[in-house]
């Protein structure tokens, strides 16, 4: 059976995008904050973007494209 890998990739994806939501919360809890740390709310943003970068890579490995 070839599933496996697939499975190694939707596990992947699932890890991705719950880090993903976590950087979300972390950040909102930042800018919550009296004086928020404007650096470290710029470098969650930016591992955010990675992160979708990341996703988006995975989302299309599980997805094929389909010629139309």
């Amino acid at each position: 059976m070839n599933d496996a890998p697939d499975q190694d990739w939707s596990g992947k994806l699932n890890q991705l995008k719950m880090e993903h939501r976590d950087l979300d919360a972390a950040i909102e809890a930042l800018r919550a904050t009296p004086m928020p740390d404007q650096l470290q709310i710029a470098r969650l943003k930016k591992r955010k973007l990675r992160l979708r970068d990341e996703i988006a890579l995975v989302e299309d490995h599980l997805i094929p494209d389909i010629i139309a």
